[in-house]
């Protein structure tokens, strides 16, 4: 971060940001990539978000307490409401009231692209000087390259390390989406909620439309790779 002049306010907005668990998208890519290595996608994301609670806040201080005042107590409150509570509900609803799941479902994808919508152009629009400056491209670069290093990284390590693995393939598919998509919007969420310079949410809300593009440009570029070669 330093040797691209960024701001302190910045580059916590960046590592925050690599401090999250994977995100929700990851699943969706694998299941349109690879359809039978969505259930080890889902395990892998839950078992990330659920350690996520206490490993995001300890990072976050880690990497940026020396910088700006980290709330840790806070941080973990926070993530139980905003990750933990909404799916224990939902699956709650989900066992109790499937008369009322089924009701609301077909609003939920819109619903959801929505409030995404909101809350990734409010930090932008806010700062859309910054953006525009030389500081924000600075600040797209280092996005685009750390999502890019992570999927790339995802895909060979998890090749070593598998080798001998049966669809081998597909597993490191897996790995890279799981990698490289980041959830994004909680580090936006915790941005907004722990820091009071609106910078630090600048890179969470160019975060979530980079690696929705590269996430779904690997799908569509892997998903006709693998019909050529069916074919």
């Amino acid at each position: 971060m330093t040797l691209f002049g960024l701001p302190t306010s910045s580059a916590a907005g960046i590592m925050l940001t690599s401090c999250l668990s994977g995100a929700l998208l990851s699943n969706y890519a694998t299941f349109l990539t690879d359809p039978q290595m969505a259930p080890l996608s889902i395990v892998m994301t839950a078992l990330s978000t659920a350690t996520a609670v206490f490993i995001t806040p300890i990072l976050t201080l880690l990497l940026i307490g020396k910088k700006l005042p980290v709330d840790v107590k806070g941080m973990i409150s926070n993530i139980l409401q905003i990750v933990i509570a909404p799916i224990t509900g939902g699956l709650l609803l989900n066992r109790f009231f499937p008369q009322i799941c089924n009701a609301i479902r077909p609003l939920l994808p819109p619903l959801s692209v929505f409030v995404t919508a909101l809350c990734v152009g409010a930090p932008l629009a806010i700062n859309i000087d910054s953006l525009v400056s030389p500081l924000g491209m600075s600040v797209l670069f280092l996005v685009i390259a750390f999502h890019l290093s992570a999927f790339i990284l995802g895909y060979l390590l998890s090749g070593l390390a598998f080798h001998k693995a049966p669809h081998v393939k597909a597993l490191q598919r897996t790995l890279s989406y799981e990698t490289g998509m980041q959830s994004s919007l909680l580090a936006l969420a915790l941005a907004n909620k722990f820091f009071q310079d609106p910078l630090v949410g600048v890179p969470p809300a160019i975060s979530v439309v980079i690696m929705s593009l590269m996430g779904f440009s690997l799908v569509m570029l892997w998903t006709k790779k693998k019909k050529t070669v069916m074919e």
